[in-house]
């Protein structure tokens, strides 16, 4: 009776079903990802990635791209975080294994790292947006990387 159900759940998109979330979107692409999370990607942001991952009932999404040091505060601004951005010195520790990990997109996660601003942005976000956060870590003398994760 049980497979009976779960084989009604069954999903004809991309020959996954739900028995098989969570599994990585083929196709997610940064305008994509942008458009869901309701965030404008800058024009000078290099290095953009983004994957969204299937779940059983939410969608995990990651967007990260680099961008110059001195547009950063701009960019957090348009975001209009419930919060100011907390700084976290240190990277946390013993934290479990992220549910829609950054290594998926071949980048450190944003919690394995120090000097790490953070926060949330909203919650609940617009439309299907449940929640989106972001984090935003020194790439290099000039320049800052932005992550993105949000959950639709």
């Amino acid at each position: 009776m049980a497979v009976a159900l779960l084989g009604g759940c069954s999903g004809a998109g991309g020959g996954h079903d739900i028995r098989d979330a969570p599994y990585w979107e083929e196709g997610a692409t940064v305008e994509s990802v942008a458009k869901t999370l309701q965030v404008q990607v800058p024009t000078t942001a290099t290095d953009a990635r983004a994957a969204r991952q299937k779940g059983f009932q939410d969608d995990g999404l990651i967007l990260t791209f680099v961008l110059p040091a001195d547009e950063v505060d701009g960019f957090l601004d348009r975001l209009r975080p419930e919060r100011p951005l907390r700084l976290r010195e240190k990277p946390w520790a013993g934290e479990g294994k992220p549910a829609t990990p950054f290594a998926h997109l071949g980048l450190p996660e944003p919690e394995s790292l120090a000097n790490v601003r953070e926060g949330q942005i909203c919650a609940p976000c617009k439309d299907e947006l449940d929640w989106l956060k972001v984090a935003v870590a020194r790439a290099d003398d000039r320049s800052s990387r932005v992550y993105l994760h949000g959950v639709d």
